[in-house]
């Protein structure tokens, strides 16, 4: 059994066998056909654990709500390492680090993929068994489902985006992404109430969230756009008869970030910086940063407007 090894080409990862259980006690009589067998099949985490480790209390239910919530893509094997000494005495012979508990191995195709001790927090222990499920091929459920909401957001198709990050969010709401991606999607169908509806909905734990906190910001970009969208004829004749009008310039930005023209309105809060850096307390670059985290910190025009206002603040 080497657990720096896996197969070069693994079968496509299956579904849990009829009549095959999600979660169930291990002993050493079954180990083989629980674990190393049953891994053949689909991911095989073993959860080491001992009725006198405190931190196994909290680390077992969390592993057990993870393991419902694939939809038996991946199973969960609990081992009793006082009730199975023989057990953890041969795996631990075999190099399987089983000096404390608890301690979760991740099995497939009959052999150790990663593991992990201690009790982590439910968010990495999702993250865990996602990359468990991606070595072998897979995915969670939501993530099937948030990767085709993406697909149809790039596409344009919000109100399509909408329905499959509202889905992936009914089946795991303890994911940030389809909180995320559901309140941007209902941003760019212009439904702000139900975004901010949404955003008070987030669990308080991924409420500090960076992908949260940004949403949240986009949708304050997107309703002070709104509001001065209405004005921009207006604001284009001030700037025409003033180009140092700074508020109807910082006003037409905004505009121009509603009407989805993030090139434009990076260019015209940048253009205030350089007829007069620091005007009003800075508010150009200050709002540029907003739009920047409104628009993702990969998105290209966020990484061509922070090249240029770095030139610009360097100069």
């Amino acid at each position: 059994m080497d657990g720096s090894t896996m197969m070069d080409q693994a079968p496509e990862l299956k579904s849990a066998p009829r009549g095959a259980a999600m979660i169930i006690d291990g002993t050493q009589a079954t180990f083989m056909s629980d674990v190393i067998e049953a891994s053949r099949e689909r991911p095989i985490l073993v959860d080491f654990w001992a009725t006198w480790c405190g931190p196994c209390k909290t680390l077992t239910p969390t592993l057990e709500k993870i393991v419902r919530s694939m939809g038996g893509r991946i199973g969960l094997v609990k081992i009793d390492i006082d009730q199975n000494r023989a057990l953890v005495q041969q795996l631990a012979s075999l190099g399987l680090p089983l000096q404390s508990v608890p301690t979760v191995a991740a099995f497939w195709q009959g052999q150790i993929a990663d593991l992990f001790q201690g009790a982590l927090p439910e968010s990495e222990a999702r993250r865990f068994v996602d990359a468990v499920l991606k070595l072998a091929g897979s995915a969670a459920p939501a993530a099937d489902v948030i990767a085709e909401a993406r697909k149809a957001a790039d596409a344009g198709e919000h109100e399509r985006a909408a329905e499959l990050f509202a889905a992936a969010l009914n089946d795991d709401p303890e994911r940030p992404e389809p909180w995320v991606g559901l309140v941007r999607s209902l941003i760019a169908l212009g439904d702000d109430d139900q975004a901010e509806a949404i955003l008070a909905d987030v669990p308080a734990k991924l409420a500090e969230h960076a992908e949260i906190a940004a949403a949240r910001t986009a949708l304050a970009v997107a309703r002070e756009g709104r509001a001065a969208a209405g004005a921009r004829t207006e604001l284009e004749a001030r700037l025409a008869a003033d180009p140092n009008d700074h508020e109807a310039r910082y006003a037409y930005a905004t505009a121009l970030n509603a009407s989805d023209d993030r090139e434009g309105a990076a260019a015209a809060l940048l253009e205030i910086m350089r007829r007069q850096r620091g005007w009003n307390e800075d508010a150009a670059r200050l709002q540029l940063l907003k739009f920047f985290d409104a628009w993702g910190v990969d998105a290209p025009e966020t990484m061509a407007a922070r090249r240029k206002l770095s030139t610009l603040l360097f100069s």
